[in-house]
């Protein structure tokens, strides 16, 4: 299977088949549907991702089908966990957010292959740090996410299980073509 991934761009129609995938996934991964204090990112996707210069939402499409097969959002730190002021912010780090994967995808370096160029993309941002959060009960998430080389910041111990995890990242600038979005994996 041919890969390509793209910049999520403003078009309504692209921005409806993103969210129709987002809440998907979540329905399969989590059991829930639509929580609004949740999901107002998936809600307003140009908002959060695709307007503001420095954030942006990527979508990994099978080349054959056209159908997304992955997805991942970078923006600017924008919570305000009172554990994490001293430590991020909105000028300095970034967080990534959706990381998806369709279940048919998985294990063949596609997510991987997505975190780097959210990285890369942080990186020529000048942004020093990636935050995120991930829950314990999401089947190799934290060896993902270390693997990746994020640490964990804080163990919440709550009802959802929830790791807030970050990385120092390096000021080694990857200059990436229209080529390198496209990737063939073999499934």
């Amino acid at each position: 299977m041919k890969v390509i991934i793209k910049e999520l761009d403003n078009c309504s129609e692209n921005i409806n088949k993103v969210q129709k995938f987002l809440f998907e996934q979540i329905k399969k991964e989590f059991g829930y549907d639509y929580v609004p204090e949740w999901h107002e990112d998936i809600i307003k996707l140009e908002e959060y991702y695709v307007n503001p210069i420095r954030n942006n939402f990527f979508v990994a499409y099978c080349e054959e089908t056209g159908e997304i097969i992955a997805t991942i959002g970078i923006r600017a730190y924008d919570k305000d966990f009172p554990e994490f002021r001293h430590l991020y912010s909105m000028d300095n780090t970034s967080s990534i957010w959706r990381l998806f994967v369709d279940e048919r995808c998985r294990r063949c370096g596609l997510a991987s292959k997505m975190f780097s160029i959210a990285e890369n993309f942080a990186i020529k941002s000048s942004y020093e740090n990636i935050y995120l959060h991930t829950h314990k009960t999401l089947d190799g998430a934290l060896e993902f996410w270390t693997k990746m080389g994020f640490a964990v910041s804080l163990d919440s111990n709550d009802e959802l299980e929830t790791v807030h995890m970050d990385k120092k990242i390096c000021g080694l600038r990857i200059t990436l073509q229209p080529s390198d979005f496209r990737h063939a994996v073999k499934l």
